[in-house]
This record gives C-alpha cells, sequence and structure tokens, in this order.
C-alpha cells in the first residue's frame, strides 16, 4: 500500500507540470537562455531540470508565446527566449486566472467542507 509521501510525489509532479509555465513566462520578459532560467528559477523555489525546460521553451516559442535569437558572441553560441506581444499579453491573463485560482482554492480550503448536508 501506498504511503502519503508516494501520492504527495505523483500529486506534486501534476501539480508542477502546471505551474512551470507560469514561471518561465514571468522569468522572460527580459531576454533569457536556458540554463540561466533554470538558475533563476531553481534561485525562486521552482525546480525545474533542463530536459523538462528545452521542449517547453520550443513549443512556446512554436506557439508564438515567445521569440528566440541567437547569440554567437560567445564562444558556446546561445539560444535566447523573450515574451512575444501575445506571450505578455497571454502571460497577463494566466496570471489573473492563477490569482482567482488561488483565491477559490483559499476559500474552500479554510472551508474545509464543514457543510456537511450541501444545503449551503
Amino acid at each position: 500500500m501506498k504511503d502519503a509521501h508516494e501520492h504527495l510525489d505523483k500529486l506534486m509532479q501534476e501539480l508542477r507540470r502546471g505551474t512551470i509555465t507560469i514561471g518561465v513566462l514571468s522569468q522572460l520578459s527580459k531576454p533569457q537562455y536556458g540554463y540561466s532560467l533554470v538558475t533563476r528559477l531553481g534561485e525562486n523555489g521552482i525546480q525545474v531540470e533542463p530536459g523538462t525546460l528545452y521542449p517547453l521553451l520550443r513549443r512556446l516559442e512554436k506557439q508564438g508565446l515567445l521569440e528566440s535569437q541567437w547569440d554567437t558572441n560567445e564562444a558556446r553560441p546561445r539560444k535566447y527566449y523573450l515574451l512575444s506581444k501575445t506571450g505578455k499579453e497571454v502571460f497577463d491573463l494566466l496570471v489573473a486566472e492563477w490569482k482567482n485560482i488561488v483565491t477559490s482554492l483559499n476559500h474552500v480550503i479554510e472551508d474545509k467542507g464543514d457543510d456537511v448536508d450541501g444545503d449551503g
């Protein structure tokens, strides 16, 4: 039988998957390359593996939310990502939705379903 930590690990993985996108978009008002994003997010408590981040960046770029540009001035070329105009709009909408979700969840968590019969 699974213990609470095994359940928590799986549920946290699902939750992180949905929130990493917001975290990534939040860091791209200025150009960032992949490794700098991993580092910045990590410093803010959002652990993301490069194997998760790079496909996400490519998908967001393909969707038109990010623009990218190669910098070949360094010994090692780097691809920098930046929010597109649409990406900025989508990020703002996502943040508003996120805040609504947090408010709603806080309300139901604090209420804890005390109303057993469901009549309000």
